[in-house]
């Protein structure tokens, strides 16, 4: 029975899912189907500023009935949720968050303007630097011997000084503040809102009483230093989204559809899906991922391979989008929507690389979590204890207040986010896309590196070397075939010019097997391509052990065989020695023939490795390592590899990889060179060095300062000068992160192998 809503007549259905309101519509609509019949949505909260607003944001979202997962980006201020249907019912996401008092509304992208928080932050800073400046200026004088009703004139117009900073540059707090407690929560903003306004009234009191001292200077530069560290951490956040912005901005806004009847339409990227036909003229960029149905071109490829040389493309050449079509017009059939084409894909992995819940960030979430109440009863605690050692209020008070300003935790807060959104940056420099924080995280607990072979150090683009030898009715049916596969030797087969058969060649049904072969059938004649033992039934006596073989076999007989030769990977050499020198063992797993892996094996000084592998003997592999208590990185980039990649501690694959090998990587690298394989490693470690000395920097500063400031020796100015810089600090040490290569320190020799020409061997 459908829903009950007072809408329920105008509401969508779509797959099956009935909202229960035009909003929910809207929601449906905006989401993206997954596949398993779960779909994501995409949220913009702009209200989320700490680690305490990540907790509650997740915990709310995670417990609505059909919430699968639910994952803040607190850089980008967006929350990500995989949800799923429940008797037809969808998830009030916006109205859950809305009941914690977060406001949230559909992200779209591209439709982002400049962020408006930035411009209040600066103008907050601005004032209360201005405010805090001049009354620092006024104490000074009262500190320098100024008496009677001098020091009184200069206490009111400190006073009058710091209100306009507390009402305008305090509401940054106050507002996040009185948000959380008025739904019951508290954050990081309810113990500094509290010191401030205790700051500011008892020093408004005592100006009153005519007292020899306020605290005015405190409880404004206070707000000072907390804008300082705040803005900061905003402009290094913004510089991620940057990163991100420039490449959602690749993605064009529109595109010019082929109608049936040859009429062109310039339509959304948005409204675009599979099949469609696309005319891209030559200096536009590659809409959405598709294969050229007519014409040839020069490509760009450095944003997808990093290669400067433009690359000659025609009919059957797979695209993906934010190649720069350089020299023809192109007609392309989409093979994806916007949604899912590799722009859109690499832009998800730079947003999620800083998201992640690594153990770090979850060992700093539990710690602020923790603050709130243990700084309350830390500050309670002392209030009482000075309250009855001494009978004097406004010193236990006075004492309380530097205890909430000391303990500030902006250090611990920025800890790990600092680091992360910096090493994503940086490894962004590299064109190294992290799709979990975590991936960094156990990117420094490999100790074994798992290589496949064909596209991963090698540059998995093999050229068929014996055109010539095969029969020209063979090479027709090879190369028809080959056009249903991306498969580096299909490829290979599929470029290569030669005579067509008289007419098309229609099969019935084309089905690719993972590390076998593709097999096509039209009636009852079956074709295969591939693998000898699979293709044929048995192996055959080859005359070329030094090459990769494939066979094209008809209802099992045997019509041509095809020999490839392909090229070790650009600075492969350079990799596996740093990796070696750094105490990694390397292995080579891979599907190819015996002697062609013991060939690169032998090139590359790699003394482990498996030959004739199936995806399943690779997951053993890797199974049989972790059994031994190894992490293991595995990198792979084809549709057989998915599995290792998947069943790896941490895996990596070039952007070149198949689409399933992409999805199944934790970390994608955009560039031809294998270097960025100890690269990554390199920043990671470094990452994880960071977080740990800023564990350690916000721990020994409130081990040191917490003690002081209950025992009576902080002044609230103190306090939130003490606090601010342990901040800056933090943010500091993690600017600190370098773009180092694993193992250059040791070798500083080995960067002559980076100009190493690519060898030519077996395929």
């Amino acid at each position: 029975m459908s829903c009950c809503a007072p809408n329920a007549s105008a509401s969508l259905v779509i797959g099956g899912i009935e909202p229960v309101s035009l909003g929910l519509d809207e929601l449906v609509l905006s989401s993206r189907d997954l596949g398993d019949g779960s779909r994501q949505s995409d949220l913009s909260v702009p209200g989320i500023h700490c680690a305490a607003c990540i907790a509650s944001v997740e915990r709310s979202l995670s417990a609505l009935p059909g919430v699968e997962h639910a994952r803040v980006n607190l850089s980008m201020k967006r929350a990500s949720i995989r949800w799923r249907a429940v008797d037809g019912r969808v998830p009030d996401l916006i109205g859950g968050l809305q009941s914690i008092g977060y406001d949230a509304h559909l992200f779209t992208s591209g439709t982002e303007t400049a962020d408006p928080h930035y411009t209040r932050l600066v103008r907050a800073l601005a004032v209360a630097g201005f405010c805090s400046m001049n009354i620092m200026l006024l104490s000074v004088s009262i500190w320098s011997g100024a008496d009677g009703g001098i020091r009184q004139a200069f206490h009111w117009i400190s006073a009058a000084l710091a209100l306009p900073a507390i009402v305008y540059s305090g509401r940054i707090f106050f507002v996040s503040a009185w948000g959380a407690l008025r739904h019951g929560r508290t954050n990081m903003d309810v113990p500094i809102s509290i010191g401030v306004l205790l700051a500011f009234g008892l020093s408004l009191y005592d100006t009153i009483q005519g007292g020899d001292h306020a605290y005015f200077d405190a409880a404004t530069s206070l707000l000072f230093f907390l804008l300082i560290g705040r803005t900061l951490d905003h402009v290094m956040r913004e510089k991620a989204r940057s990163a991100v912005a420039g490449l959602a901005r690749l993605i064009p806004q529109g595109a010019t559809v082929l109608d049936a009847d040859g009429t062109r339409r310039h339509v959304p990227v948005s409204q675009i899906v599979p099949g469609t036909l696309l005319f891209v003229a030559a200096g536009d960029r590659i809409p959405i991922d598709g294969t050229i149905a007519q014409g040839s071109s020069d490509l760009d490829y450095s944003l997808v391979s990093g290669e400067a040389a433009p690359k000659y493309a025609g009919p059957g050449t797979l695209l993906q989008a934010g190649l720069m079509n350089l020299t023809g017009p192109l007609t392309i059939r989409t093979t994806a929507n916007v949604e899912n084409s590799f722009l859109a894909d690499m832009v998800r992995m730079m947003e999620a690389a800083e998201g992640g819940r690594a153990t770090y960030r979850r060992l700093a979430d539990r710690a602020s979590a923790l603050y709130a109440p243990v700084v309350h009863c830390v500050a309670f605690l002392s209030f009482v204890g000075w309250m009855l050692a001494t009978g004097d209020w406004h010193r236990s008070i006075t004492i309380a207040i530097a205890v909430l300003i000391v303990t500030c935790p902006c250090a611990l807060g920025l800890a790990v986010p600092i680091v992360q959104v910096v090493a994503a940056r940086r490894l962004f420099e590299n064109g190294i896309m992290v799709k979990d924080g975590s991936a960094l995280e156990r990117l420094t607990e490999v100790d074994v590196v798992l290589f496949d072979k064909t596209g991963t150090l090698t540059l998995g683009k093999p050229r068929l070397i014996n055109a010539g030898e095969v029969k020209p009715e063979a090479m027709a049916v090879a190369k028809a075939i080959a056009l249903h596969s991306r498969h580096p030797a299909s490829l290979a087969i599929a470029a290569e010019m030669g005579q067509e058969l008289s007419g098309p060649l229609v099969f019935d049904s084309v089905s690719e097997q993972p590390g076998l072969g593709i097999e096509a059938r039209s009636g009852e004649t079956v074709y295969r391509l591939g693998r000898s033992k699979w293709a044929l039934g048995r192996e055959t006596d080859q005359s070329d052990e030094t090459h990769s073989v494939s066979l094209l076999v008809r209802n099992g007989e045997l019509l041509g065989q095809f020999l490839f030769a392909d090229r070790v990977r650009r600075d492969a050499f350079q990799t596996i020695s740093a990796l070696q020198k750094a105490g990694l063992p390397t292995e080579i797993i891979s599907g190819d023939r015996a002697s062609a892996v013991e060939a690169l094996a032998a090139t590359l000084r790699i003394d482990t490795y498996g030959a004739g592998l199936l995806p399943v003997d690779k997951t053993q592999r890797i199974d049989s390592l972790r059994a031994e208590g190894r992490k293991v990185l595995m990198v792979g980039d084809g549709l057989n590899d998915a599995p290792a990649l998947a069943s790896a501690h941490v895996s990596m694959a070039p952007a070149s990889a198949a689409d399933i090998g992409r999805s199944a990587a934790d970390i994608v690298f955009l560039h031809e060179s294998l270097s960025a394989v100890t690269r990554a490693i390199a920043i990671a470690r470094n990452a994880g060095r960071l977080i740990r000395e800023n564990f350690a920097i916000a721990i020994a500063y409130n081990a040191i300062a917490v003690p002081f400031a209950v025992l009576g020796a902080v002044t609230p100015l103190l306090a939130a000068i003490a606090m601010s810089l342990s901040s800056i600090m933090v943010v500091a040490n993690a600017l600190r992160l370098r773009n180092s290569t694993l193992g250059e320190r040791s070798d500083p020799s080995q960067t002559r192998l980076s100009g190493q020409e690519p060898v030519e061997m077996a395929a």
